[in-house]
């Protein structure tokens, strides 16, 4: 297949990338690298420097030739992280909603067949059950999950209006060799791995008994590629692509066996933990990993 990854030089995009080249697919990457880096994009993926969110790019002779005879798109290009779109909410929804917008419309102006949307699983906020179904209330809790939000509707609403298969996968703390330990937008595993390596104790927001549900990169990357393969249509579906399991932000750092120190709590869901009985049975999808036994090997590959 002409696959096309947007964010292809990020922490996810990077790795379906990977995933494909493997496979043998040829592999188109859009990637601005604003946070990504170009040598994070595979050698036998064809790299494109573009901004999605600026409109011009798509207005350019190049794209039909870029363009036609893509099968499927990835789109995993985003401005991530919650506080900072809270800090700079317009910035944030000039990517985030209006890059999705802009590939959408172009996978219609050129006939794509599949978009598979990396959305999150902050589009919950807080919830009242758990594990958390798909079809649980949706309740973002910040301009980012908001913005997560309008794309799963926008996908849903571009498989109504206009015949585009979409499918929306909804990451629970996406992990994994290939994280940025650099930047404003790493997770907390990144966070504590760099504190860490200069010595410095590692930063806990509030009481440290937030629970996430951690997921394996490899694992994201198995979800995307079923939906790729998927033989049935997909019209806006949204998948849990989550473990299954949590471990809050405590135990973390009793893994990870550094110093800590507490400092103030920001706006964020008590707990997370997805019901992925969905992406089991409709995608036939296995979760492979489980955070501690990989953070054994992390840490002896970076020397921790």
């Amino acid at each position: 297949m002409r696959c096309l990854v947007t964010g292809g030089a990020g922490f996810i995009g990077s790795n379906i990338v990977n995933r494909l080249v493997d496979d043998g697919h040829e592999v188109i990457v859009f990637d601005n690298l604003s946070t990504g880096k170009k040598e994070n994009v595979n050698p036998k993926a064809k790299f494109f420097l573009i901004d999605i969110s600026h409109q011009p790019y798509f207005e350019d002779k190049q794209m039909k030739d870029i363009m036609t005879g893509v099968d499927v798109v990835f789109h995993t290009a985003a401005k991530a992280r919650v506080q900072p779109s809270i800090e700079n909410p317009t910035e944030f929804n000039e990517v985030n909603v209006g890059g999705t917008l802009n590939m959408l419309k172009c996978c219609v102006d050129y006939s794509v067949s599949r978009f598979i949307y990396s959305s999150s699983s902050s589009v919950y906020g807080n919830v009242e059950q758990l594990p958390t179904p798909e079809e649980h209330k949706l309740n973002p809790m910040s301009p980012y999950a908001l913005q997560k939000l309008i794309g799963e509707q926008y996908c849903k609403l571009y498989s109504e209006l206009h015949g585009l298969e979409t499918v929306c996968l909804r990451y629970f703390n996406v992990y994994g060799d290939g994280m940025s330990l650099e930047g404003a937008y790493k997770l907390v595993i990144p966070i504590f791995t760099e504190q860490m390596l200069r010595g410095a104790p590692m930063t806990i927001r509030g009481d440290g008994e937030q629970r996430r549900d951690f997921t394996y990169v490899d694992d994201v990357v198995d979800a995307n590629i079923r939906c790729m393969d998927y033989p049935s249509e997909l019209n806006g579906e949204s998948f849990n692509i989550g473990n299954g399991d949590n471990r809050s932000v405590s135990q973390l750092a009793d893994m990870m066996g550094g110093s800590r120190m507490h400092v103030e709590p920001v706006i964020e869901p008590k707990e997370t933990l997805a019901d992925n009985s969905k992406a089991k049975k409709v995608l036939g999808w296995e979760t492979t990993m489980k955070i501690e036994d990989w953070i054994k090997t992390y840490k002896e590959k970076i020397g921790l």
